[in-house]
């Protein structure tokens, strides 16, 4: 059938069949089967004066990589639809609802962004051009949104020369988290993990740190954290309750003359307790023995100290004999009976001895605890008695005691004057037969009598150590025994410990 073309224009006419078989794109044809204006585009034949078609073959695709978190990104393709006139844009709406609610384009595809991370959307597609919009298509597939991880919060704990991290992650951002690097303030290095608590190692003891943290996917890498609490690394270390006595000194030796005077008494070992924290590690522990008794007309010897770590106990002083004075030590010895002055204490350790009397009397040897007359002169009738001992805290075992004075025999031997009695605390008793400190007390020993022999050796000392938590190890072999919780081990003889 010929074309026929209409009085407006010369715009060609008749039904859908008679259109120009070789049509120009921007074409007319007055389609009376359609009832409309036609116009011939890239997309064929499309009616140029109708509202616009609806959009086909709806299509989501996740653009996650590199996105920020809760700000993911779609990309919405689809297709012009036919039956319809030309659309000037098209209109993309997501579900759920978006803030903007909906993203336009003037062609296939359109970015919509905004998105929360981890969440499912659909998309619809509507056109519009001047004539109106189109109803919306049919919804896209459902399509997750993912983007890079929320930021994780992260704290620390100090340790020696490293902290410990402890991560918190946030949300994932819709795609599991796979890494995690920390970085600390001052710089040190980078340090990677995939796991939520890391030992941030290669600090610097004493200088303080934070720590911030990012977590990564497989979209990319999130911000950076807050900064964690502030720690300084330093060496552990525990506090330790102890008692470290040294060995007490020797008693000194009586006159060979029987009217001269009686000897002195060794003074108590050093005795020393407190509570403080040491660095881990091994220590090696002394345990002083006692010094030994001077022979006749011969001073007693020197107790020897006590150490556990830095601590030193001195050892007890030796008492005077033979018109000697009394040694200085932890605690003083004894001066002999003719007058011979007594030893002096180490500050904070022990107490002075006793000065020997005019009428001959050996002076008793300070003790631990000490008291005004502790190793004072002797009165009328007695020899110089030695200084108390004190009970230690962790065990309460009596420790300490002075060694007693021995008579003189007045120039007659009769032995008109008693001997002087040992301190508590394991101090030994002077006289014709003196005694030795009691072992591991650290008492000092005896004072022999004018016209005697040799004075009495002092006791060994002890070591005593309360910890919060058991020994690594021990060497030694010391009584180990708990009590409220703590570990108790208590040294009488030298070794070592290792918490």
């Amino acid at each position: 059938m010929p074309i026929r073309k209409s009085s407006i224009s010369g715009i060609p006419f008749g039904q859908t069949a008679d259109r120009p078989s070789s049509p120009s794109i921007g074409q007319n044809f007055y389609n009376g089967t359609l009832g409309c204006l036609e116009i011939y585009t890239s997309q064929g034949w499309v009616a140029s004066s109708a509202p616009p078609a609806i959009p086909e073959s709806v299509v989501a695709t996740n653009q996650g990589s590199g996105r920020a978190f809760n700000n993911g990104q779609a990309s919405v393709a689809f297709s012009s639809g036919s039956n319809g006139g030309i659309s000037s844009d098209y209109e993309v709406t997501p579900s759920p609802a978006t803030s903007p609610a909906t993203f336009t384009g003037s062609s296939s595809p359109i970015i919509v962004t905004g998105l929360q991370s981890a969440t499912s959307y659909t998309y619809t597609v509507k056109s519009r051009n001047n004539f109106g919009t189109s109803v919306a298509s049919s919804s896209s597939s459902a399509v997750t949104s993912t983007t890079v991880p929320q930021a994780p919060t992260i704290s620390a704990t100090a340790g020696d020369s490293q902290a410990t991290i402890t991560i918190t992650p946030g949300a994932t951002g819709g795609s599991a988290i796979t890494q995690y690097s920390i970085t600390s303030n001052p710089a040190t290095t980078t340090q990677t993990t995939s796991n939520t608590t890391y030992t941030f190692t290669g600090l610097t003891n004493d200088t303080s740190y934070t720590f911030t943290a990012t977590a990564t996917n497989a979209n990319g890498t999130s911000a950076a954290s807050v900064a964690s609490n502030s720690v300084v690394p330093i060496l552990p270390t525990l506090s330790i309750q102890y008692v470290v006595l040294a060995g007490g000194g020797g008693g000194g030796g009586g006159e060979s003359n029987p009217a001269g005077g009686g000897a002195g008494g060794g003074g108590a070992g050093g005795y020393r307790t407190g509570t403080a924290s040491f660095v881990l590690g091994t220590y090696n522990v002394t345990v002083g023995a006692g010094g030994n008794g001077g022979p006749q007309n011969t001073n007693g010897s020197k107790g020897s100290n006590s150490t556990f770590a830095t601590i030193t106990s001195e050892g007890g002083g030796y008492g005077g004999g033979g018109d000697g004075n009394g040694g200085n030590g932890g605690s003083g010895g004894g001066g002999d009976g003719d007058s011979g002055s007594g030893g002096t204490a180490t500050s904070g350790q022990g107490y002075n001895g006793g000065v020997g009397s005019g009428a001959r009397s050996g002076g008793g040897g300070g003790g631990a605890g000490g008291s005004a007359l502790a190793g004072a002169d002797p009165n009328t009738n007695h020899a110089g008695r030695g200084g108390p001992g004190v009970t230690e805290p962790i065990k309460s075992i009596v420790v300490g005691g002075g060694g007693g004075g021995a008579e003189g025999s007045n120039g007659g031997g009769n032995g008109s004057y008693q001997p002087g009695t040992g301190g508590s605390g394991g101090g030994g008793a002077g006289g014709p037969s003196p005694s030795s400190g009691t072992v591991n007390t650290g008492g000092g020993g005896g004072g022999d009598r004018s016209g005697g022999g040799s004075g009495a050796a002092g006791g060994s000392g002890r070591v005593i150590l309360k910890l919060p938590s058991a020994a690594t190890s021990t060497t030694g072999s010391p009584t180990y025994t708990t009590s409220g919780g703590f570990h108790i081990y208590d040294f009488t003889t030298s070794g070592s410990i290792t918490f």
